[in-house]
């Protein structure tokens, strides 16, 4: 079993210092994605008094694209933090991530509680729970110093790539479109660097809402009113320069917009 506790302190201080994480020496590198869970809920009572508290979470390889690209065949997630929480229009600052790239994503807020009573969840099941969607940039930092041979589970810990999100206007559930005819497109700069829809994700976001229940739920966990979840990219990662301006483009459901300074 690894060292909890000296993994999740050592990630912390990587994330603080903006150091690219290095893999994990043996006693602390956790050995399975159960144990990087673990290590993953210990580094978020570290992390709250740089990042604020853990506001939702977000859901990574949810499709095929992203899958392939990360060489990971199923889902994974990780927690979201108030601090990393932005508005569509804001400008962020390059300097403040190590290798900073965006994501095209359907995010849902939540209107009540899905508590571990409830399992095992559907996508029907989750939707009752659904507020609002949202359009959303997902933020994710490559801050490592090479994260092909960090392994899944230390990537895990250090909550999966995620980096905050930017959030455009709620679109209420019941004025939302079908998600799974939702096309998404990201642009970078004015040029098109990617489209996707809904259906990409696990087949309909909620079908990656409730994944993500049924895990939280088997640990005790649940997802709670007023919380964001992100549900996965449509698209590829694109990995910015400074000084790209980034707008993500979802039929139905609006648009959100960044720049990167």
């Amino acid at each position: 079993m690894t060292d909890i506790r000296a993994a999740a302190d050592l990630i912390a201080c990587a994330r603080r210092n903006r150091a690219p994480l290095k893999p994990l020496a043996a006693g602390m590198a956790p050995n399975s994605e159960a144990e990087g869970y673990l290590v993953q809920n210990a580094l978020h009572g570290c992390l709250m008094a740089d990042y604020g508290v853990r506001v939702g979470y977000k859901i990574g390889c949810t499709s095929p694209v992203m899958q392939q690209y990360l060489a990971i065949p199923h889902p994974c997630y990780g927690g979201v933090f108030a601090r990393g929480v932005h508005d569509t229009g804001v400008s962020l600052a390059s300097g403040d991530f190590i290798r900073v790239g965006v994501e095209c994503e359907i995010a849902v807020r939540l209107g009540r509680d899905l508590s571990p009573s409830q399992a095992p969840f559907t996508a029907d099941t989750v939707g009752y729970a659904v507020e609002a969607y949202l359009p959303a940039i997902e933020i994710v930092d490559d801050r490592y110093q090479e994260w092909q041979s960090l392994g899944l589970p230390t990537l895990v810990a250090d909550d999966f790539f995620a980096a905050g999100c930017v959030l455009g206007k709620p679109v209420a559930r019941t004025a939302a479109p079908d998600l799974l005819s939702v096309v998404g497109r990201a642009i970078i700069s004015d040029v098109e660097a990617g489209q996707g829809t809904g259906a990409d994700v696990l087949g309909h976001p909620l079908n990656a809402l409730a994944w993500l229940a049924d895990r939280l739920a088997a640990s005790g966990k649940h997802l709670g009113a007023g919380e964001i979840v992100l549900t996965g990219s449509l698209v590829k990662t694109v990995w910015l320069k400074p000084g790209d301006s980034v707008s993500m483009e979802l039929e139905g459901l609006g648009s959100v917009n960044a720049t990167f300074e």
